[in-house]
């Protein structure tokens, strides 16, 4: 990942009491392996947390006017008119208000201009530090301070070649939104100029309920269905850890390699709602899992986010309760009833 500019600003707050002031950087950060290995660390930190999706508000946009916020100086940096440091340094003054209202610690901003393949984005971190241990090359143990890169709850990332293309993506700008923290997400999208274009924790729980209904429908094998949600739960994980979205053309092709297009029709057919990308919602993601199982005659395959829902296990008398019988099911069992 290529840095184009790096620049780290010190912000600075006493105590929840003491308003936050700004030290600026007088200049950019040379370039290091050094710094390439923190971008790595903090793609990995930041592409672990939940986040709002987007893009800077327009004209076009019903519930607010266009925002004359941090998109247009970060279009002035692009275009030439102001530099890496003269930017960054306006972006940092502008978010002193949100850290006032939200954090009582002080940080060290981190503003980054880097390419990812052929796409170039740009990220800014507020990061903290934390106290631990080192040890000398005289083997002594002494006091050590690191940046905390779990801790980070205020972030963002913009994907600088869709927005300036002018794409249709309503995405391009994601931001920390973790849970707890809904009115920092609130007060950081507000200095940004910026509206969620998507949600994406909705819009994973709609994939996964297609999967299951795709599955259903084709009244798959337990090992097939397993192979096919292993697959799809590997690479929508492998997307979100990228800060790539899920891409149903893609993902409906890599389910079924004989017949690429049966899941992606499958969702247009039954009009699910789904957008053509989806930035994947890790939480989601990792309470989807099918419990299969086979024996007597008898096959149950189910999700596992059903499990005390609309399922039941009572370990004690060895019984899976099931509330919401499937309308097939239901429609085969009353004509042999009848």
């Amino acid at each position: 990942m290529p840095i184009q500019h790096c620049i780290v600003h010190d912000i600075d707050k006493a105590g929840s009491d003491q308003p936050a002031s700004l030290k600026p950087a007088t200049a950019e950060l040379t370039t290091t392996a050094l710094l390439e290995e923190l971008l790595s660390r903090f793609h990995d930190a930041y592409h672990a947390k939940t986040k709002a999706w987007g893009h800077f508000v327009t004209a076009s946009d019903d519930q607010a006017e266009a925002s004359a916020g941090l998109a247009t100086i970060l279009a002035d940096y692009l275009d030439g008119k102001r530099d890496f440091t003269g930017f960054t340094r306006e972006a940092a003054e502008r978010l002193l208000p949100v850290v006032d209202a939200h954090l009582s610690v002080s940080g060290h901003l981190l503003c980054i201009d880097y390419r990812q393949g052929e796409t170039h984005y740009f990220a800014l971190a507020l990061l903290h530090q934390r106290e631990g241990f080192g040890v000398t090359d005289s083997l002594q143990v002494v006091p050590a301070t690191q940046l905390n890169l779990a801790r980070m709850s205020l972030g963002l990332r913009i994907n600088l070649t869709q927005w300036r293309d002018g794409a249709a993506s309503r995405h391009y700008l994601s931001w920390i939104h973790d849970r707890g923290g809904k009115k920092l997400s609130e007060d950081l999208a507000g200095v940004l100029g910026a509206t969620e274009g998507i949600d994406a924790t909705g819009e994973t729980r709609a994939l996964l309920k297609a999967f299951s209904d795709y599955v259903e429908q084709e009244d798959m094998p337990e090992e097939q269905s397993r192979e096919k949600t292993e697959a799809l739960i590997d690479y929508a994980n492998e997307q979100a850890g990228r800060g790539e979205p899920i891409t149903l053309e893609e993902l409906s092709e890599l389910l079924d390699e004989q017949q690429p297009k049966a899941f992606y029709d499958h969702i247009r057919n039954a009009d699910y709602g789904l957008s053509p990308e989806i930035p994947p919602d890790k939480r989601t993601l990792r309470q989807f899992r099918r419990f299969t199982g086979r024996a007597g005659g008898m096959s149950i395959s189910f999700d596992s986010h059903l499990l005390g829902s609309s399922i039941e296990y009572d370990e004690n008398q060895d019984r899976l309760i099931i509330k919401q019988v499937p309308k097939q099911l239901k429609e085969q069992l009353k004509k042999r009833q009848g």
